[in-house]
C-alpha cells in the first residue's frame, strides 16, 4: 500500500475500496487526526449513537489485552449490519493489537485508529502502510488555506463574518491544532455574540487572553514546574466558574504534542524544529514550551501522560472530588517538571 501523503488524505477516504478494513489517523495535529477519526466512525454505521453499532476502545486497554481488537472486530453484531470500532489515542503500543486485527478477515466492520505524531519506523504506521486493507492517514496542521477556510465556516455557523484585519491575526494565532482552533473560534463567537460581524478588536480581546484566566497557563506551568503560577491559574479559572477538570483532558492533548517534538529533538538538545509541532502557537507561549522542551525527556513525558490518563479516569469517578483529583494530577506534573529541572541543574 502507497502512503498516503497530507494534502492526499480527504481523496483517499472519498475513494477507498470495500477491502480497506482499518483506517489509522495520526500526526502532530491532534485535534484534526481526532476530528476525521471521529467523523470517519460515525459515518460508517446508520446510527452513530447506538453502542453496538459504534465501539469505542481505550488505547491503554487495547495495550493491555492485545487480543481484544480482533475479538471486537470479528464479533458479528447482534441484529446484523454495519459495525465501526474507534480506538483512542495511547502513549503506549498498540501494534500488536492491529497487526493480528490486519491478518483477520473483517466482514461488514471498519476500525479506525486515533494516534498522535508516529515516526516513519513506528510498527503501527509501517503494519499499515504495508498492509492492502489498510490506510494510514497524516494529520498536520492546517496550512494558511485550511485555517482560513475552517475560520470562515466556523464563524459562519454561528452567523458571523469576519473582518480581513480580525481574519489575518487569527490566521497568524491559530492552525497548530484544529480542535483547539475551533474552540477558539467558538469561544470568539460568544463574545461577539449579538453582532453581525467580528472586529479586531473582538479577536484581540479573546486571542491575546493567555495570562488571568487560562488553560493554557494552568498546563504551561504545570509541565514548566511553576507551583506558585499553577496556583494562580487554577485560581483564575475557579472565578471564572471554570471546573480544572477540562484542564487534565487539554493537559493529555498537551503531553502528546510535547512527546512528538521531544522525538523530533532526537537527543540533539536543538529546540528549533521541535518547535514546528506547534504551529500558530501564540508568540507569547514559546517561552513555556521552549522551557519544557529543556525540562522533559520522553520517557518522563510518557509517565506524566500515563498519571494525566489515570486523572482522567479517577475525575470520572470522583464525583464532587472531581476538582481536586485534576488539581493534584497538575500539581504532581509541577512536582516532577520542577524535579527534572533540578536535577539538569546538577548534572
Amino acid at each position: 500500500m502507497t502512503a498516503v501523503k497530507a494534502g492526499d488524505v480527504d481523496r483517499a477516504l472519498a475513494s477507498r475500496g470495500p477491502d480497506v478494513a482499518l483506517l489509522l489517523f495520526y500526526g502532530p495535529d491532534s485535534g484534526r487526526a481526532t476530528e476525521r477519526a471521529r467523523a470517519a466512525a460515525r459515518a460508517a454505521v446508520p446510527d452513530p449513537e447506538d453502542p453496538f453499532q459504534l465501539i469505542r476502545l481505550d488505547g491503554d486497554a487495547l495495550a493491555d489485552e492485545p487480543s481484544r481488537l480482533v475479538e471486537e472486530a470479528t464479533t458479528f453484531g447482534m441484529f446484523g449490519g454495519r459495525r465501526a470500532i474507534w480506538v483512542r489515542p495511547t502513549s503506549r503500543s498498540i501494534a500488536p493489537a492491529v497487526a493480528a486485527c490486519l491478518g483477520a478477515s473483517l466482514v461488514d466492520t471498519l476500525v479506525v485508529i486515533e494516534a498522535g505524531d508516529l515516526a516513519k519506523a513506528s510498527p503501527l504506521r509501517v503494519a499499515c502502510e504495508q498492509s492492502p486493507l489498510a490506510l494510514a492517514l497524516p494529520c498536520y496542521g492546517d496550512d494558511g488555506k485550511a485555517l482560513a477556510a475552517v475560520i470562515t465556516e466556523t464563524l459562519r455557523g454561528h452567523g458571523l463574518s469576519i473582518a480581513p484585519d480580525a481574519h489575518a491575526l487569527l490566521a497568524d494565532s491559530l492552525g497548530g491544532d484544529r480542535l483547539a482552533s475551533r474552540g477558539e473560534l467558538d469561544k470568539l463567537a460568544l463574545y461577539a455574540h449579538g453582532q453581525d460581524s467580528v472586529t479586531l478588536a473582538d479577536v484581540e480581546a479573546i486571542v491575546s487572553d493567555v495570562s488571568g484566566v487560562s488553560f493554557d497557563a494552568a498546563i504551561d506551568a504545570a509541565f514548566c514546574g511553576d507551583r506558585v503560577g499553577l496556583d494562580a491559574a487554577l485560581s483564575g479559572l475557579a472565578a471564572a466558574g471554570t471546573s480544572p477538570v477540562a484542564s487534565v483532558a487539554l493537559a493529555i492533548r498537551h503531553g502528546l504534542a510535547l512527546l512528538a517534538a521531544l522525538a523530533r529533538m532526537d537527543g540533539t538538545g536543538r529546540t528549533e524544529s521541535a518547535m514546528a509541532a506547534w504551529r500558530g502557537l501564540n508568540w507569547k507561549r514559546k517561552p513555556a514550551i521552549v522551557r519544557q522542551l529543556q525540562i522533559w525527556r520522553e520517557g518522563d513525558a510518557v509517565a506524566a501522560l500515563r498519571r494525566l490518563d489515570e486523572a482522567a479516569l479517577a475525575t470520572r469517578r470522583a464525583g464532587a472530588l472531581a476538582d481536586a483529583e485534576a488539581s493534584q494530577a497538575l500539581f504532581s506534573i509541577a512536582a516532577r517538571a520542577r524535579s527534572l529541572a533540578g536535577a539538569g541543574r546538577r548534572g
